[in-house]
Parts: structure tokens; C-alpha cells; sequence
């Protein structure tokens, strides 16, 4: 018999457009950054989207899934990019050297809370360079009872306007707020769970 998929319907790990990658990526290449390293990079997407826009950019990818690592090093020598992308199993709070960007997308939770993740790659962050932080946060303050569907308390998570507090407290300075849109969460939460669907279909 065979096994589900592994996130075979996602293009991202994340609720994330294609269209709002390319915007992304085209933002923090303007400066031409030498350095890219993406913390949590699942299988690479964004990363080599990055990369591919900033003909000058280096990238170095980092999860902790073996299996995630192994299809981003096969989606770089599929898109060439095999010369100028890393992808290594390992550590995300491990300590690094300070880069031109940093991008870590939904993995602050490797370093504890939002707020030791932001204080920790503060430093990994080079002078002039960039932080693309994607993280959570209440649209409204949930119920214990709401929160708790999640595995969370209302304390969890802030909102928006606590997040962008808590980044200025560690540092930074916000250049762009983005919030996932509706259609970008209904196709990561349908994705996410298509492989299982799929084989339950083919299995029944």
C-alpha cells in the first residue's frame, strides 16, 4: 500500500500566493544583497524565489525535516540554482554570522516565543540588512475556549499591533506589514491536509 504525499499540494509551507512571492522577493533584492539565509525553509520555494531574482544572491537554507531538505536541494538542480543555494539539515537557533537578509517564516516557535526569536536573529541581521519575519497573531482576542481548539491561551499570541511592538522592542524597524489574504489561507489549509485526503480516496 502506498503512503500519503508529503506536502505535495503546497507551494509553501505557509499561506503564501505565488504572486505575493515574487513581491517579496523582488523587495529584498533591491538592495542586492549577498547573503540570503532562510531559517525553517521547508523545501526551499521561497528561498530560491528569492535567489532567483537577485542574480548577485547567495542562499543558504536551514530546516530541521531531512526529508524537506533533500526536495529543496532536488527543486535547486531542477531550477539551476544548484551553484548559488545551500540546504542543510540542522539547528535553527544555532548561531550564525550576520547576513544582508533573514528569513524565517512561521519557525519562530524553534526558538521558544515571537519574542526570543526576534531578540536572537537580531544579531544575525547585518548593518543596512533585512528581517522577513512571518508569524501569527489574533484578528481578535479568542475565548479561553476558542484558543484552546488551537492548543493555545488568549495570551499565546498578540495582535497585530503587538507583533510589530515587540519587533520594534528587539530592534527593528518596520519597513512593510503584510497580512496572509483569505484565498491564501483557504489553499494552505486545504493543501495541508490533501495528501492525507487524497490517500483516503485511493484507500478507502
Amino acid at each position: 500500500m502506498t503512503k500519503p504525499g508529503y506536502y505535495d499540494f503546497l507551494e509553501f509551507n505557509s499561506p503564501l500566493s505565488s504572486a505575493r512571492a515574487d513581491s517579496i522577493a523582488r523587495s529584498l533584492v533591491r538592495r542586492a544583497p549577498e547573503t540570503v539565509v532562510d531559517l525553517g525553509c521547508g523545501w526551499g520555494e521561497l528561498l530560491l524565489s528569492i535567489v532567483a531574482a537577485g542574480p548577485g544572491s547567495r542562499g543558504i537554507g536551514v530546516d530541521s525535516d531531512e526529508r524537506l531538505i533533500a526536495r529543496a536541494s532536488n527543486n535547486a538542480r531542477v531550477r539551476g540554482l544548484s551553484d548559488r543555494v545551500e540546504f542543510r539539515v540542522g539547528d535553527l537557533v544555532d548561531a550564525s554570522d550576520p547576513v544582508d537578509v533573514v528569513v524565517c517564516i512561521g519557525a519562530d516557535h524553534a526558538f521558544g516565543s515571537q519574542a526570543e526569536a526576534l531578540r536572537q536573529l537580531r544579531p544575525r541581521v547585518g548593518p543596512g540588512g533585512r528581517l522577513l519575519f512571518g508569524s501569527g497573531f489574533w484578528e481578535r482576542p479568542p475565548t479561553e475556549e476558542q484558543a484552546a481548539t488551537i492548543g493555545m491561551t488568549p495570551a499565546s499570541l498578540t495582535g497585530l499591533e503587538g507583533l510589530v511592538e515587540m519587533s520594534v522592542a528587539s530592534g527593528f524597524r518596520p519597513l512593510g506589514i503584510q497580512t496572509a489574504n483569505r484565498d491564501e489561507w483557504d489553499a494552505f489549509e486545504s493543501g495541508f491536509l490533501a495528501d492525507w485526503e487524497e490517500w483516503l480516496v485511493d484507500n478507502a
